[in-house]
């Protein structure tokens, strides 16, 4: 008999999966199978558009092949699929893109929208933040000492410290100033003693307002009695007498007060250095009003500091305005020291009062004369009018409370022109005591215009072109770039490391922007 035809044979539908990598699935004539070797790093020409070609457009000669996902484990056969390129890994960030990036992770950010124009000036921005934060830490030093170097100060007394120098340091309008030491392991520390003057009120305030390279920062604090050999202005036929005559009366214990110890040794206020700056203005009047501006400028940030903090106020007489040398970095300078006069110092602040206070120290009879026409002596707008006040003490211009607030006449001292800041010094004290407070400019203004005075843009960029956002945007991106290059060429020679000037305006080219240049540059030129 013949065989029964065969039983058709039953077709089961059922899961398919594809492996998760493909090197056998390639287009069939491309003798280059990408996904399965390391060699090549280019991806087939379905996953690249052509130069200049809209997304949208699909290239010529797209292969066929290759244009879905694999499948996974947990799909079936006829599921849609997206179509997407295969995963990349994420692109690194433009903060961490270093010389040694690798070449896979560079590709990915050329192939961004921005292009290579935008990496590039993405990288400037960035570098400028961490060239601005290094040279901050050699400033003041790095947070983590401090807070050791605070952890081992508690609970010292003077006995733990050893007198430097029996006679202050410095004077100011509401301490004085003592350099002592500390040993601490194999290292002798150098700090400054601040013994309050009696009538000094704000030690209470100063602990808790931050750290900034223009506020003077504790480091510790105790009370105790005075040590006899630390002789206070005053006072300084104390110590001869005691050995000459040994009265019983100088065997009496010395009074005890509070003591802070800060890391920064002042050498001098700001009106010892107004006073003493005279000859240096007028034979180098240039240089000298640049260094005015540079001490000006600390003060604005300053300030900007400790309105955000919401705890006290500046307080902003010339007398309690400290100048702290500036450390020299390990190779810098090879041994050059400019002289006290022709070296930028750093401005700490150093007196505070709480805000909302009615009545605050004052130094001098000056102060109280000028304090008692303001308003609200601690109210924000007395800075401004502080500060446009300073202006004119630090280019030896007499200045009284009259003329400051116009009670006899509108128009203000004459400031002369000696240098090409002496103009924009002039309009920005114009803007910081103009009669109407409305008008007036404020301290984060008053910080912006003197950047602008110190580094740019001068009047002269708009002789040629017209004042645009997009010529202000081209001003900074080219700056930045000219900075870093000077910073590169600056690190080979002998010009040493870079010091208080060079962060201050690292600090203004990293933040600027061309919307803040077109307003500061239109109350200053205008």
């Amino acid at each position: 008999d013949p065989l029964p035809p065969p039983l058709p044979k039953k077709q089961l539908q059922r899961a398919e999966s594809l492996p998760e990598q493909g090197p056998s699935h390639h287009c069939q004539g491309d003798p280059t199978p990408w996904a399965s070797s390391v060699l090549y790093s280019i991806p087939p020409s379905h996953l690249q558009h052509e130069e200049g070609a809209p997304s949208s457009v699909p290239p010529r000669d797209r292969r066929s092949c290759g244009h879905k996902k694999p499948l996974t484990k947990s799909q079936r056969l006829g599921e849609p699929v997206a179509w997407s390129s295969p995963q990349k890994a994420p692109s690194p960030s433009l903060k961490e893109l270093t010389f040694g990036t690798t070449d896979g992770e560079l590709g990915q950010l050329l192939e961004s929208p921005a292009g290579v124009c935008g990496v590039v000036l993405g990288c400037q921005a960035a570098a400028l933040c961490r060239l601005s934060a290094r040279i901050q830490e050699q400033l003041v030093g790095p947070e983590e000492q401090q807070e050791l170097l605070e952890a081992e100060l508690v609970g010292k007394r003077w006995g733990a410290f050893g007198v430097l120098e029996p006679e202050p340091c410095c004077e100011s309008g509401d301490a004085w100033y003592f350099r002592v030491g500390f040993t601490l392991g194999q290292s002798q520390l150098v700090f400054a003693a601040k013994v309050p003057k009696p009538c000094c009120t704000s030690l209470g305030v100063q602990s808790s307002l931050g750290t900034h390279c223009s506020i003077q920062r504790p480091i510790s604090r105790f009370s105790d009695r005075l040590p006899r050999e630390l002789v206070l202005p005053g006072n300084s036929g104390e110590k001869s007498q005691c050995t000459s005559r040994e009265q019983p009366a100088c065997l009496a214990p010395r009074p005890v007060l509070q003591v802070l110890i800060c890391a920064e040794v002042p050498y001098q206020t700001l009106a010892g250095f107004v006073r003493g700056s005279h000859g240096l203005h007028r034979s180098s009047p240039g240089h000298y009003e640049r260094l005015a501006c540079l001490l000006l400028l600390q003060l604005c940030m300053g300030l900007e500091h400790l309105r955000g903090q919401n705890v006290g106020q500046g307080d902003l007489s010339p007398e309690n305005l400290l100048l702290v040398q500036c450390p020299c970095p390990a190779g810098g300078h090879q041994g050059k020291k400019e002289p006290l006069g022709l070296s930028l110092p750093r401005l700490l602040i150093s007196s505070f009062f709480k805000v909302g206070e009615k009545q605050r120290p004052c130094s001098t009879s000056q102060e109280q004369d000028w304090t008692k026409g303001l308003a609200a002596p601690s109210s924000p707008a007395a800075d401004e009018l502080n500060v446009g006040r300073l202006i004119y003490q630090l280019l030896h211009v007499d200045i009284s409370l009259e003329d400051a607030l116009g009670f006899r006449s509108n128009r203000l001292p004459e400031i002369p022109s000696l240098s090409i800041y002496s103009t924009g010094l002039k309009r920005l004290a114009t803007l910081l005591l103009h009669r109407d407070p409305s008008r007036r400019v404020s301290i984060e203004q008053a910080r912006s215009i003197l950047q602008v005075l110190l580094w740019g843009p001068r009047q002269e960029l708009f002789a040629r072109s017209r004042k645009t956002l997009p010529l202000l945007r081209s001003w900074v991106e080219l700056k930045r770039t000219l900075l870093l290059l000077r910073f590169v060429e600056d690190s080979g020679g002998a010009e040493g490391h870079p010091g208080l000037e060079e962060w201050l305006c690292c600090h203004y080219f990293k933040e600027v922007t061309e919307h803040t240049l077109y307003h500061i540059t239109q109350a200053l030129y205008t």
